[in-house]
């Protein structure tokens, strides 16, 4: 069963300012960007939601080719994480798979936070082993908000 979640809704289920500082810890060690995307709910495929987020976000967009989104749907127990060509050609797929078992537990537990940081965590120190800090170089490319109830 689907429950619609509202903007106010999506905001109890996730703690922006949590998320938003393990995005601001993880890329203090990379040139890397993390995103963060929690969606209402929605008919239609998620991923396609997911891969449609990443270029609105302009996730797509970095120098490098190393952003990665995380795209959640709280009503529907769904998400899905997107690694951009350049670090999804360093760490993988199994990477993203074993990310996405973890973020899944926390999830099931209904810890949403919880899990989108441990996350964040994981895809930072992973980022920083191929993408590191550039130092006074290094440009914020992308906003280290969560992007709350948009799809």
């Amino acid at each position: 069963m689907f429950r619609v979640m509202s903007r106010r809704g999506l905001l109890r289920a996730v703690d922006s300012k949590r998320i938003r500082e393990a995005i601001e810890a993880a890329e203090k060690q990379t040139s890397g960007e993390i995103c963060v995307s929690v969606a209402p709910l929605f008919w239609g495929n998620v991923r396609r939601a997911a891969e449609k987020a990443f270029q609105r976000l302009g996730v797509s967009g970095t120098k490098a080719r190393n952003g990665v989104l995380f795209f959640v749907v709280p009503s529907r127990r769904r998400f899905v994480i997107l690694g951009d060509q350049g670090i999804h050609e360093k760490v993988g797929q199994e990477f993203w798979e074993a990310i996405a078992a973890a973020v899944s537990a926390k999830f099931r537990e209904g810890n949403f936070t919880g899990g989108l940081v441990d996350g964040i965590e994981e895809v930072g120190k992973q980022l920083a082993a191929h993408f590191p800090f550039e130092g006074s170089r290094d440009v914020d490319e992308l906003p280290n908000e969560p992007d709350i109830g948009s799809n």
